[in-house]
């Protein structure tokens, strides 16, 4: 039995198909004639470019026009002027080959977004190394693995899958998919969950352990793969694979529901999006409206800053669909993190508590901060548009914003633009600092949402991309518990909504514990949803006030996720 990392639910039966991609050799070579290499260079990007645009058309058709938007994503890089003009630069400048400056210029992009330590920037080293192979490809005339004809009962395994390897998949023939590397959060998971193909990554070494046509056995729920299991494993888990069809299917009753508790107490399930496209994942599950929208979207893979009238447009789209459901917009989450040329961010030493979020919007207030409220505001005429301001750690910061705010209101006013004039104003509770004086925030905030991803690294000053000390990274740490438990008790206090948008949101060893606390919205990724309602309408607050009790009586995270497990499991 090995274990990776749980990326796509479900459980996959089959014969082991190993996917190698033929290793390019990318050599130096010098060219007499720049410009013709340059021209050469420019055939390959429109003959790439095309075979994208025939990927991402063949999977909005098949699966649907959100999962198409990834590779929509690799076509903006292809058409990205800066990327390009770096490329054509390098071969007219150092006369070299297309094959070589394309290996120069997307790595240093791909190292640079894999350094940041952020989980979607991640995904763009992923977008930027596809990107550079497909050009590569088609410079050397080399065929890409034909994945779309595998044999039906297929379980992929490969070091690593492309989101434009993972688009061409043919879900009715592939049982399954192992990788050696990626996470949760990369672009080829996303699709794999798309799809609805199990899967399992970041299994280092499975490829030395397995050769085509061996049987295998995967649970994308949670990280086992078993390799030529006995009969008495594969019958288990062909009934583990029914099972799991049958609670799928079971939960689309849930759809329509309300998301009520056993003893009669309300709250929120609610979504995380990133584009205005995910609106549509929102609806297909049932979501009670938008408890996360990151703004970062609309601000990069472009040259120049996105005008306001762009980001009214995204953000009343948004509005719109959703017709009269909460939709709950971030400001600007940007540092010294994210490479954005235009925005002239310099380097910081430690971007995670450097000049970024609202620390950055305010000294930008007139080129990046008022466009964007004034966008949020206009928008806000067309739906139940909230305001979230993120990495606030002081009463000072909150009150600059919601200042500014109502200058903007002002010179909406003078101007006969409407507006919602109860727009909502809230915080991201997120640093140790907004956690320890929640009750001052609590009396002035019109609402709180808990970003359990950051409050867990910045409580237990842990790097969460840093794999050495890892261990420290859980949510269920009596530390971070505890901060919880009384950010959501000062918001009860003060009569004011919390919510919560970190992935803890939908564990289902965790949401036992939020409602004990009284936490009122759970916002989490839109095929969570379902799921979600299922459990709390399963519970009783009352019931599970002694649960989480007992659980914040223990002294380690291991204790608590112990006793959390048993009592899920029982």
């Amino acid at each position: 039995m090995y274990k990776g990392t749980n990326a796509s639910a479900g459980i996959g039966i089959g014969k082991v198909a190993v996917v190698e991609e033929k290793e390019l050799v990318i050599a130096r070579e010098a060219v007499a004639d720049s410009e013709a290499e340059i021209q050469r260079f420019k055939g390959a990007l429109e003959v790439a470019r095309k075979q994208t645009e025939e990927l991402a058309a063949d999977l909005a058709t098949r699966v649907g026009e959100k999962e198409a938007e990834i590779l929509n994503g690799h076509i903006m890089l292809l058409s990205d002027p800066m990327l390009l003009g770096e490329v054509e630069s390098m071969i007219e400048k150092d006369q070299v080959n297309s094959e070589f400056a394309i290996e120069t210029v997307c790595t240093n992009y791909a190292e640079m977004f894999a350094s940041m330590g952020d989980e979607l920037m991640q995904q763009r080293a992923t977008d930027m190394r596809d990107i550079k192979t497909r050009m590569q490809k088609v410079l050397l005339g080399v065929e890409s693995v034909d994945i779309a004809s595998l044999p039906a009962g297929s379980v992929i395994l490969a070091k690593d899958l492309t989101p434009s390897m993972t688009a061409g998949i043919n879900p009715a023939n592939v049982a399954g998919i192992v990788t050696e590397l990626g996470g949760r959060t990369a672009h080829s998971a996303i699709l794999a969950r798309a799809l609805e193909i199990p899967a399992v990554v970041a299994l280092a070494g499975i490829l030395d352990e397995v050769k085509n046509g061996d049987a295998i056995i995967l649970d994308g729920s949670d990280g086992t793969v078993i390799l030529n299991p006995d009969d008495a494993t594969l019958a288990q888990y062909q009934g583990k694979r029914e099972a799991f069809l049958k609670e799928k299917k079971e939960l689309e009753r849930y759809i329509g529901q309300p998301s009520i508790t056993k003893d009669g107490v309300q709250v929120e399930i609610v979504a995380n999006i990133g584009k205005p496209e995910d609106v549509d994942k929102v609806l297909q599950y049932d979501g009670e409206g938008v408890g996360l929208f990151r703004t970062e979207f609309l601000f990069m893979d472009r040259d120049a800053m996105p005008t306001e009238e762009e980001q009214f447009e995204a953000y009343r789209k948004v509005a719109v669909a959703l017709d009269g459901k909460p939709v709950i917009i971030r400001t600007l989450d940007i540092g010294g993190d994210k490479e954005i040329p235009y925005m002239g961010l310099e380097k910081d030493e430690n971007p995670f508590l450097g000049y970024r979020a609202v620390r950055f919007c305010l000294d930008r207030k007139d080129d990046v901060y008022r466009p964007q409220l004034r966008a949020l505001l206009r928008a806000s005429a067309f739906g139940n548009i909230k305001i979230m301001v993120p990495l606030v750690t002081c009463i000072d910061e909150y009150r600059a914003v919601k200042a500014l705010v109502e200058e903007i209101k002002a010179e909406l006013d003078d101007k006969g633009i409407k507006y919602n004039p109860e727009i909502q104003l809230g915080i991201m509770v997120e640093t140790a600092a907004a956690s320890l004086i929640a009750d001052i925030f609590a009396k002035e905030v019109d609402f709180f949402s808990i970003g359990t991803n950051d409050l867990t690294q910045y409580t237990m000053s842990v790097d969460r991309g840093n794999d050495k000390i890892s261990y420290l990274y859980s949510t269920f740490n009596p530390a971070v518990l505890r901060s919880i438990k009384r950010i959501i008790s000062c918001a009860r206090e003060a009569g004011i909504m919390v919510g919560m948008c970190g992935e803890a949101a939908s564990d289902p060893m965790m949401i036992p514990l939020l409602l004990a606390f009284g936490l009122n919205e759970f916002s989490m990724s839109p095929s969570a949803i379902l799921r979600a309602r299922k459990l709390i309408t399963g519970y009783s607050t009352e019931e599970l006030l002694a649960v989480a009790d007992k659980a914040m009586s223990f002294a380690t995270a291991a204790e608590v996720e112990n006793y959390m497990k048993e009592f899920v499991n029982a």
